[in-house]
């Protein structure tokens, strides 16, 4: 609102009791949300049939700030009232403090209309079944609600009248020290850059290390920890600064999962191990969960102690987890009964004790 809008207010009303001057701008203050308010539910009804997020979410984003911006206005008038009745001395900045709330302000907006965009592309790409990558949406949003605070620190300052060059040429003498002093938070940060980045895993990737007891689905990726729930649902942050000296795993986006089974014959069913092979790889080639595209081995492997052993290396089509072991089931299931066709059995660890005949046992 324009300084000289504010004067006329002030001037118009300056002939009644001061209390009156400020229950009257109370009002206007109120009268001005009341219809901030009903024109902007108007609007955003009308907007509903453009099909686009980006007006809703102006509008949200806008509506808090506007009412507290009308709040700033009707207070500035105020002070500016009580300076003439009382000659206070602290409302002499009340130009400046007005200044400084409008920043904020128009940041907070900002900031807004960043989080309620982003949750809007995440909802309609859910919405819609559109592939999308959620961390770098994340990514982006937070380096933007990051500028959006830095741009108003600055103008901030350099309303208080202090030298934006002066700030930033101190900041830079003073970052060597508070990079020493913050080593281990600047060393996650960049952690967490490098996570966006290279995007070794995403939120929602079931992820393990082999090098440490890391192993969960990920929640959320920050910039200084990482949020993983492990499978017996407890909470793990891990400091993004981790991730650059550690192996990662990504089972999540592996393509297929692997069957990799040993299976023991009688020795006294050898004659038929060739027939029960040959059978248990035509099964493999035609189930229909498996994917024959991949390597599938059905051999003789070795001659146990007490088993002629042979190995199935196949790989499912699926990688869900609950339908793999499904799978993986019904393939052994499949083995036990082309075995059982066969007339041979599995074998399980045997002894056998030799005696001579002219050797007496114990009594």
């Amino acid at each position: 609102m324009p300084e000289n809008f504010i004067n006329q207010i002030i001037n118009y009303y300056n002939d009644g009791p001061w209390i009156v001057q400020i229950c009257i701008v109370i009002f206007l203050v109120l009268l001005a949300t009341f219809i901030e308010h009903k024109f902007l539910d108007r609007l955003h009804k009308k907007l509903k049939t453009t099909g686009t997020h980006w007006d809703h979410a102006f509008l949200e984003a806008l509506r808090k700030p506007l009412v507290v911006f009308f709040w700033v206005i009707g207070l500035t008038i105020i002070l500016k009232i009580l300076k003439i009745q009382t000659g206070l001395v602290l409302i002499d900045h009340i130009q400046t403090y007005r200044k400084i709330l409008i920043i904020i302000l128009f940041a907070w907006f900002v900031i807004r209309f960043i989080r309620i965009s982003e949750s809007n592309i995440i909802e309609k790409r859910l919405k819609s079944g559109e592939s999308f990558d959620r961390t770098t949406i994340n990514a982006i949003t937070k380096l933007l609600r990051l500028c959006a605070l830095i741009i108003c620190a600055l103008v901030i300052i350099q309303t208080l009248g202090f030298s934006i060059s002066g700030v930033l040429a101190f900041g830079g003498i003073g970052g060597i020290a508070i990079g020493f002093a913050a080593k281990d938070l600047l060393s996650n940060f960049f952690g967490g850059l490098m996570i966006y980045l290279d995007r070794p895993f995403n939120v929602g990737d079931w992820i393990r290390s082999p090098d440490r007891n890391i192993e969960g689905t990920v929640e959320e990726i920050g910039w200084r920890l990482t949020k993983i729930r492990t499978f017996d649902k407890r909470p793990l942050y891990i400091p993004n600064a981790i991730f650059a000296n550690i192996a990662v795993e990504n089972p999540s986006r592996m393509t297929n999962r692997r069957i990799k089974q040993t299976i023991g014959v009688r020795y006294e069913d050898a004659n038929k191990m060739d027939a029960i092979i040959s059978e248990i790889k035509t099964m493999l080639q035609e189930h229909e969960d498996i994917d024959t595209r991949q390597t599938l081995i059905v051999n003789l492997n070795t001659f146990a102690p007490s088993s002629l052993d042979f190995f199935i290396y196949t790989f499912t089509k699926t990688t869900n987890w609950i339908r793999y072991h499904e799978v993986k089931q019904d393939v052994l299931l499949k083995v036990l009964a082309v075995i059982d066709k066969h007339g041979a059995e599995c074998a399980f660890p045997t002894s056998t004790l030799h005696i001579q005949n002219n050797q007496q046992l114990p009594s």
